[in-house]
């Protein structure tokens, strides 16, 4: 019977969400979530469903992905080119499809087209898409991914799952991400599920999530922030989590936990408690905290309370929250490599700091290069001091652990920084003196700390060919150059094949008149 339950909400999910064949329209629409009226980049299945954030995308396990993004972009006052990164997949084999502009890819031209094609594998669970090119996710182009297992470990633990329980957490900009490119401008807003309320702004209608009593929900929450890492909670309800950057942890029950930009978990939420509506809170760490007027708040919505009221719920004392070193992976759980420090095959310590171009990575800047990463060792190039941007690309061996110090406390901290092409064992978390070589949580988005005393410590193996940049996911510390590339394995990049389309994009965007990109 429970079976049948969660087949019907996969049905529901197929009717409304798109994928995982499909075009996802990108084009400039007006929108104002949180009462300011202002030209926004907005992905949709077309022209008429252009919206913020974009569509779920959706997939079931073992799935390939075909997605057609067509540029339909025409704004002046923004980018009109672009190119998408599907956060959170490894691409094995399909590293031209990763996304980031200048690593695996030159942007696609207003009015054109490319598909991005790639298989789910053997993963599940909740992932995302943005624009990987300059600031212009700031501008509204990112949205959800999930992909469901029909043989979810945790199936028995929540009863409902669809395209209505997933949530995002956002910053809102009112200014064009061109104008703010350079600096780290603090967002005006955060929108939950595409609403908010901006300080001294209107009152405008805040995102509902409806829920029927006595029901446990999995939660899929996503945050799509450019910048802040936000602490959330929902009045009155405890939260256990059960996946972390798509990858199944063993049930952990808190109430309250901190997500950074890019990182995602699933909560099962019990709607345990009086018919009545309860806030939904999501204090950010940089912006406008407090939630004063419904600022940086939803509305858990029973069914049967009052509509269109505000709750009245207090919040009660965060005694129990999430801390990240007590998250362990529900299978495979140890670390790859000789269980101790300094003793992966590879030992990298990358030191953040600023310099007079803006971040550098063991005092290189990286900037977006001309000729993108792959292009470079399609070409023959694939000595690290002869890849472009110079310093910031590093050569790793196939089949071998790679061990990579991150010291907390530089400048803009903490910083969220991702990996891509891989999940990785965070054997020390921040706030952390003792290596976990066990059971660490593994993850693609880690805190590095905000403090001198931080050192947080990943771990992941070499089983992946292509270029693939890690980079802080506070995409203005990106735009300022926080970011390495890891050239892995290239001499099976440099045999490695890419469609037609792909070698056509370069000169495409090549050929773009002055002004027009």
């Amino acid at each position: 019977m429970f079976k049948l339950a969660v087949y019907t909400q996969l049905v529901a999910v197929a009717l409304a969400a798109i994928g995982p064949s499909t075009n996802l329209q990108i084009g400039n629409k007006n929108i104002s979530p949180d009462g300011f009226d202002r030209s926004a980049v907005l992905a949709g299945a077309d022209a008429d469903t252009l919206d913020f954030p974009g569509p779920v995308i959706h997939a079931s396990k073992g799935d390939t992905f075909n997605i057609n993004v067509v540029d339909a972009l025409t704004d002046a006052s923004m980018l009109r080119t672009t190119s998408i990164h599907w956060h959170g997949f490894f691409q094995s084999g399909s590293a031209w499809a990763d996304g980031p502009a200048g690593v695996t890819q030159c942007p696609i031209a207003p009015g054109n087209s490319f598909l991005y094609e790639f298989s789910a594998a053997n993963q599940a669970g909740t992932f995302w898409y943005h624009s990987h090119h300059v600031s212009q996710y700031c501008d509204g182009l990112r949205g959800a991914m999930v992909v469901y297992d029909p043989e979810d470990p945790h199936l028995s633990l929540y009863d409902v799952d669809n395209e209505e329980t997933v949530i995002t957490l956002a910053d809102w900009y009112h200014t064009p991400g061109p104008q703010l490119d350079g600096t780290v401008p603090p967002p005006d807003s955060t929108l939950i599920n595409g609403k908010g309320r901006s300080d001294g702004g209107p009152t405008v209608p805040l995102a509902v999530i409806a829920v029927r009593p006595n029901k446990r929900y999995r939660f899929r929450l996503v945050n799509i922030a450019c910048n802040p890492a936000y602490t959330f909670s929902i009045d009155g309800h405890t939260m256990t989590v059960i996946e972390a950057d798509g990858i199944s942890t063993e049930a952990l029950e808190v109430d309250s936990l901190q997500i950074f930009a890019g990182q995602r978990y699933s909560i099962v939420v019990e709607t345990n408690q009086a018919i009545d509506n309860y806030w939904v809170r999501a204090d950010p760490n940089r912006g406008t905290s407090g939630f004063a007027g419904g600022l940086n708040s939803a509305i858990l919505q029973y069914e049967g309370a009052p509509i269109n009221t505000d709750p009245t719920s207090t919040q009660s004392p965060n005694s129990n929250p999430l801390l990240e070193q007590n998250l362990h992976p529900l299978t495979n759980a140890a670390a790859p490599g000789t269980p101790t420090e300094g003793a992966a095959d590879v030992n990298l310590n990358l030191a953040i700091a600023i310099g007079a171009n803006g971040f550098t990575v063991n005092g290189a800047h990286f900037s977006e290069p001309n000729v993108p990463v792959l292009l470079q060792i399609l070409s023959g190039t694939t000595a690290a001091q002869d890849l472009l941007p110079a310093g910031s690309v590093y050569n790793l061996p196939l089949n071998s652990v790679i061990e990579i110090s991150m010291p907390g406390g530089s400048p803009g901290s903490p910083h969220p920084i991702h990996l891509h092409g891989h999940a990785f064992s965070v054997v020390r978390s921040a706030g952390v003196a003792t290596p976990n070589y066990v059971n660490p949580v593994q993850r693609d988005v880690v805190s590095i700390g905000a403090a001198t005393t931080d050192n947080v410590t990943i771990r992941f193996r070499t089983d992946n060919a292509g270029p693939w940049i890690m980079h802080c996911h506070i995409d203005w510390h990106l735009v300022l150059g926080l970011s390495v590339v890891f050239a892995e394995d290239a001499p099976s990049v440099a045999s490695s094949d890419q469609p037609t389309a792909w070698d056509a994009l370069c000169p495409a965007y090549d050929a773009l008149p002055a002004g027009t990109r």
